[in-house]
């Protein structure tokens, strides 16, 4: 008579009960996948037997195979803290060795790498230098500290500053004739707009506009810094207007190439180190009106900007990392990649929530996040474990149950061993 069922049976729920400590034990562990204990019988091999004549000689674990399925998702004040929802892993990277996981909990180091708590670095795709992804081999997520530089609103990249205006078409001819910037009898409406050199130093740009004794015309005036242009007079830049309101024309005509309605600001002499004489460029009037409303500024924008330092982080639902500078501006700084398998129960559990790749998994399908069945990510949100405490309770008491019953069976084959050893 054999004791093997029962201690097979012992060691099975034995392994049952790890299995769900583990479990119970990482219910607070960030992106822990829960596992489960699979069992198979055992029969000894024989030859020249049917079925009908077999008894089993126990049980096996058979694997322990890990569920890949989606935790909750709690909120954080971390904007690098991220979660995955979806299928997908990241990808880190310490000393060229690869390794993935699901927990999302990074922060920056001092050289701007994003690491998670192990000091592995998540990787990604790198940034151009015209400021798009580059969806090339994946690298070390860096962001850097350095100030991007100042754009002039001079600068053709800048665009021309975009006006649209309404002048009233009710209002009469100023009373002073002759333009003063200090004397608000010597026009009917102004608008000011901080404009940048090309050392990124922020100026006043103030435009000033002048019905004329011309039905429709209204001349324009500039300062910089309260400082009038040396080319100032009546009829050097003008609004034209027809008899609906409609702009018509500008003085000057605009050059080649230049939108319809752009007039060019003139040039002042600088004395911060910048280019001088400088101009801010050329004002676009286009949708500028004139209506028998009062005079109001609806548009009024230019694209430069002074030099900026990074001021904060943010991560999109694809996994791009935007920095934000403390001049108003963005910039992309990579994005996260991410890794799927095949086969997720081939991958080899190192700990730490990291698994490497193995022949069983497959290799890693790598793609940005939302791309495929890849996961998107949710910025300042971690995944947390998929472990049902409940579950994982009542799943205890059964593995209980199960040690109990098999520690009768080997104390009924004792019981009767004995009674054998007790036969004369």
């Amino acid at each position: 008579m054999s004791f093997q069922q029962g201690l097979s049976g012992l060691n099975a729920a034995a392994a049952s009960l790890n299995v769900i400590g583990n479990n119970v034990a990482n219910v607070a562990t960030v992106g822990f996948k829960r596992a489960d204990a699979h069992f198979a019988d055992l029969y000894a091999a024989s030859l020249g037997l049917g079925s009908g004549s077999q008894i089993g000689i126990g049980v096996t674990v058979s694997a322990i195979q890990q569920q890949f399925t989606q935790g909750n998702l709690t909120t954080t004040n971390n904007p690098l803290d991220l979660a995955l929802n979806g299928p997908g892993y990241f990808r880190m990277s310490h000393e060229g060795a690869i390794t993935y996981t699901r927990n999302g909990q990074f922060h920056l180091d001092k050289e701007g790498y994003v690491i998670n708590d192990k000091n592995l670095r998540l990787t990604g795709y790198p940034v151009a230098e015209n400021g798009d992804i580059s969806p090339t081999n994946p690298v070390e997520i860096q962001l850097s500290a350095s100030q991007i530089p100042p754009r002039a609103t001079s600068d053709p990249l800048a665009g021309d500053i975009s006006a649209a205006i309404n002048l009233d078409a009710l209002d009469p001819i100023p009373l002073v004739t002759t333009f003063d910037p200090a004397n608000t009898q010597s026009y009917n409406f102004s608008t000011a707009l901080n404009v940048f050199d090309t050392l990124g130093v922020m100026h006043n740009l103030s435009t000033y506009y002048v019905r004329t004794a011309t039905p429709g015309t209204w001349d324009i005036y500039a300062t910089l810094d309260g400082v009038l242009s040396a080319d100032a007079a009546p009829g050097g830049r003008s609004l034209v207007f027809d008899t609906t309101g409609v702009l018509t024309s500008v003085v000057p005509a605009p050059a080649a190439g230049d939108p319809v309605f752009s007039i060019p600001m003139p040039e002042w002499d600088l004395t911060d180190g910048a280019t001088t004489p400088w101009s801010p460029g050329s004002i676009d009037y286009t949708d500028t009106t004139q209506f028998g409303n009062d005079s109001t500024v609806d548009r009024l924008i230019q694209g430069g900007y002074a030099a900026g330092s990074l001021v904060g982080v943010g991560v999109s639902r694809d996994g791009i990392l935007q920095g934000r500078y403390s001049n108003s501006q963005s910039r992309n700084l990579g994005q996260v990649v991410l890794a799927n398998f095949s086969d997720p129960n081939g991958l080899l559990n190192l700990g730490n929530n990291e698994w490497s790749e193995t022949s069983t998994s497959g290799p890693p399908l790598l793609g940005a996040p939302g791309t495929g069945t890849r996961a998107v990510i949710q910025s300042a949100t971690v995944e947390d474990s998929n472990v049902d405490l409940t579950k994982e309770l009542v799943d205890m008491i059964s593995a209980q149950r199960n040690y109990q019953a098999n520690a009768q069976t080997i104390k009924t084959q004792d019981q009767v061993m004995q009674t054998l050893v007790n036969l004369r």
